[in-house]
């Protein structure tokens, strides 16, 4: 099945990197990627598979085996980055990879079809709009998307100081993420009377010194930082009775990540109070961190092994970064997941709007991918 696999992806060499290149030039930002859906709805149902939509942009494709068996899931977002040029005027790039990634469940999902070999129980693409939003997950959970997965599985591109192309990664551990905006309360009053007055802006800096003063767990990944800053008024002569600030917050744990928050919070509170103001702690954003289950990554492994060799096969990866994939698992605590990091040989790096790579990982990712999913689903 491999060597059958393998041969299928370089015949289609050509088409699979042409696919690449057309979402490539069709950048969009998240819940907007209307020409991204509608491409590839249009390849999936020219190919004979249906698909169901469940948000705008967002939509599924199943492939149903003939035999009962497991419920398996591929997920792939799609949506791109903004970014400002001189002129002040919003464009979009995919500068995270994200056309890489939908090309690669794309073109498993049509090799599982033209090849049969979803033999057992059924194989669902997820094709998710609004990552970079960390907010498209969600929404497709909520839409019912995953409902009734056993397994679901995901990729990403990594930049050339993690993973070479021709190298990757079962397990790649994202840290979760949380934003947090704090407003400190103060009291308005002269400049020639700050006793009758409560200045903000010093609650602010005692909370941020004790931010700074914060420690948890030294052996894990973990890090709180402001972000942005605003307080005061039109006027020099009034003392400032509010100020605002921004908070991101990363912990390789989810319960790291909660212990984090709850200092934070103390943190900002106290500060505030030993002036004789106080805090309020907004959580505005979020992901958890990554759960995954063993023997989901030991699929992906035993699939990285045979395409590429263990020379290849790259130990776990940890990264502070978040993702919004771990949504899945954090709604439905059975289901099984796990997450390959595909190397790439990205360089400047990811989120850099000039941020280019090797196509030859897509290559790569379609063949360990499709042999991952077809050795679930009942092909050996």
């Amino acid at each position: 099945m491999q060597t059958k696999i393998v041969q299928a992806v370089e015949a289609h060499r050509e088409a699979i990197l042409a696919s690449f290149s057309d979402l490539h030039a069709i950048p969009e930002w998240g819940f907007n990627e209307f020409k991204t859906a509608a491409y590839l709805q249009q390849r999936l149902e020219k190919a004979g598979i249906n698909i169901k939509k469940y948000t705008e942009t967002g939509f599924t494709a199943d492939i149903v085996g003939s035999e009962d068996g497991p419920a398996i899931g591929l997920r792939g977002d799609i949506d791109a980055l903004p970014y400002k040029n001189e002129a002040g005027e919003t464009y979009y790039v995919h500068a995270c990879g994200h056309d890489s990634h939908a090309t690669m469940v794309l073109w498993t999902t049509l090799l599982l079809k033209e090849l049969g070999l979803v033999k057992k129980g059924t194989f669902r693409a997820i094709f998710q709009p609004a990552e970079e939003c960390l907010t498209g997950a969600r929404e497709m959970i909520a839409a019912g998307a995953a409902a009734s997965l056993d397994e679901l599985y995901g990729v990403h591109i990594r930049p050339i100081q993690e993973a070479r192309v021709g190298q990757a990664s079962p397990a790649l551990w994202h840290s979760a993420s949380t934003v947090a905006e704090v407003t400190i309360h103060g009291q308005a009053a002269h400049g020639a009377r700050p006793h009758l007055g409560t200045n903000a802006i010093d609650g602010a800096a005692l909370a941020i010194l004790g931010l700074n003063s914060i420690w948890v767990n030294p052996a894990q990944q973990w890090s709180v930082k402001v972000t942005k800053i605003i307080g005061g008024g039109t006027a020099s002569n009034i003392i400032p009775d509010q100020a605002i600030f921004t908070l991101d917050m990363r912990a390789a744990s989810n319960a790291l990540m909660d212990e984090l928050v709850r200092k934070v919070t103390a943190a900002c509170e106290h500060g505030a109070a030993a002036v004789g103001g106080h805090a309020e702690v907004n959580i505005i954003g979020g992901v958890p961190a990554a759960e995954y289950d063993e023997e989901a990554v030991s699929y992906l492994r035993t699939a990285i092994e045979e395409i590429i060799g263990s020379k290849g096969l790259l130990p776990p990866i940890y990264t502070p970064g978040g993702e919004d994939f771990h949504q899945f698992k954090q709604a439905d605590p059975k289901l099984k997941t796990a997450y390959m990091a595909l190397g790439s040989d990205c360089t400047p790096g990811l989120h850099d709007p000039k941020m280019t790579f090797d196509r030859e990982a897509i290559l790569i990712g379609v063949k360990i991918l499709t042999l991952a999913m077809a050795k679930r689903l009942g092909c050996q």
